[in-house]
C-alpha cells in the first residue's frame, strides 16, 4: 500500500514538475496563509498533529482524533484593505473510520472605481473568491506513515467575469513517537478550471512541499523546516531596481546565487510550550525576506511572530508578520471545543 501510494506522488511530481508560481497562476488565494499560527512559523507549516484543525487545509494527512469537535476561525486584515479568513471544523464518527474535516477559505478585494477606454465612470465593482473542502486521512496498515487527500470546490467572482475550479490537496506524513519527529510531503493544488474568466483556461497555483519538524528532548521547543515550491527551479529572479553601475556606466544586473535560490525554498519556525496552554511562535520566511528587503536598510521583511492562550475551551491566537517597513499584517484566530 505504501509503495503504490509513494509511486502516486512520484508520477504526479513528475507530471506537474513546470508548474509555476507567484501572478502567473490563478486562484493565487489558495496560496495564503491559513492561521496565525501558520504566519507566526513562517506563512506555511505542514507537520503540526494535534489540535489545530486549521492544519488540514494545508496537509490533509494530519487530520487526526485531536481535532474531534474542534472549530477554528481565523481572519486576517490583509495588505492594501484586502480582508480574507479561513473557518475549520473536524469530526470523528467512530475510531475506525477517523476523522472528517471541512473547510473554507475565502477572500474578499474590496470596492474599485471602474472607468471605461475614455475614462468615463462605469460604477464600482468588487472581487471575491472562495474554496470549500473536505479532506479524510487514514493510516497505513500498521507502518508510521498517514495519508490524506482534500478535495476542493473553487470559485471566483472578479467584476462582471466569473470562473469555477476543482482542486485536490494530497498530503503524506511520517511521525516517529519515539523522537517526536514529524516529516511531511504535500502535494498541493492539483486541479484545473471548470468554467474560464473569459474562455482562457489557466492553471492553478500547483505546489510541492516538504515539511520537517521535532520537539526537543529536553527544551519545551518544537523546530520546524519548510521546503516550499519545489516544483520549480530557480524560484528567484533578478530584482530591476537591484541594478548595479560602475564608474564607466556598465550596468551589473542581480546575480542570484544556487545557495541564494535553495534558500528561497526554505522557511524557518520554531514553537515555545508547543503543547502548553500559552506559547510563542516565532518564524521567517526567507523568499518574502529576499525579495521585500531593501538595500542599506533594515526592515526585517520575512519575520513573524506571535502567541497563543487558552482559556476554558477557547484557544484565541495571534500573530504580526512584517513585510515592508510601509505594510505588515495581523492575524487572528480563535478555536473552540465543541465538546
Amino acid at each position: 500500500m505504501l509503495r503504490k501510494i509513494i509511486t502516486v506522488f512520484c508520477f504526479l511530481i513528475t507530471s506537474f514538475g513546470l508548474a509555476q508560481v507567484g501572478g502567473e497562476t490563478t486562484y493565487q488565494f489558495l496560496n495564503l496563509v491559513s492561521s496565525p499560527r501558520q504566519a507566526a512559523l513562517g506563512g506555511k507549516v505542514f507537520t503540526n498533529v494535534d489540535y489545530d484543525v486549521t492544519q488540514a487545509l494545508f496537509n490533509p494527512a494530519t487530520i487526526n482524533v485531536e481535532m474531534d469537535n474542534q472549530l477554528a476561525l481565523n481572519y486576517t486584515s490583509y495588505l492594501g484593505g484586502i480582508s480574507y479568513g479561513t473557518a475549520s471544523y473536524a469530526y470523528t464518527l467512530d475510531r475506525r473510520t477517523q476523522t472528517f474535516h471541512g473547510g473554507i477559505t475565502y477572500i474578499n478585494y474590496g470596492s474599485f472605481d471602474g472607468y471605461d477606454e475614455n475614462g468615463v465612470s462605469t460604477g464600482t465593482f468588487t472581487g471575491a473568491e472562495t474554496a470549500l473542502s473536505l479532506g479524510y486521512a487514514l493510516q497505513i496498515g500498521y507502518s508510521d506513515f498517514y495519508f490524506g487527500g482534500n478535495l476542493k470546490l473553487i470559485t471566483s467572482k472578479l467584476e462582471q467575469y466569473n470562473s469555477f475550479g476543482a482542486a485536490v490537496d494530497l498530503g503524506l506524513l511520517y511521525i516517529d513517537e519515539d523522537l517526536d519527529f514529524h516529516a511531511a510531503l504535500v502535494v498541493r493544488n492539483l486541479g484545473s478550471q471548470i468554467t474560464t474568466y473569459a474562455g482562457l483556461n489557466e492553471p492553478l497555483p500547483f505546489e510541492i512541499g516538504v515539511g520537517l519538524s521535532q520537539t526537543l528532548e529536553h527544551v519545551p521547543i518544537r523546530w520546524h523546516i519548510t521546503f516550499e515550491n519545489l516544483q520549480e527551479w530557480p524560484i528567484g529572479r533578478p530584482n530591476p531596481s537591484r541594478v548595479t553601475s560602475d564608474l564607466s556606466g556598465n550596468q551589473t544586473s542581480e546575480d542570484i546565487s544556487f545557495f541564494g535560490q535553495l534558500i528561497r525554498h526554505t522557511i524557518l519556525g520554531a514553537e515555545l510550550f508547543p503543547e502548553g496552554g500559552f506559547n510563542i511562535r516565532l518564524g521567517y520566511n526567507f523568499r518574502r525576506g529576499e525579495e521585500l528587503r531593501i538595500i542599506d536598510q533594515r526592515n526585517f521583511s520575512g519575520l513573524s511572530a506571535g502567541f497563543s492562550i487558552k482559556l476554558n475551551k477557547m484557544r484565541f491566537s495571534y500573530t504580526h508578520a512584517k513585510y515592508t517597513s510601509a505594510a505588515n499584517s495581523n492575524f487572528f484566530g480563535l478555536q473552540i471545543d465543541l465538546q
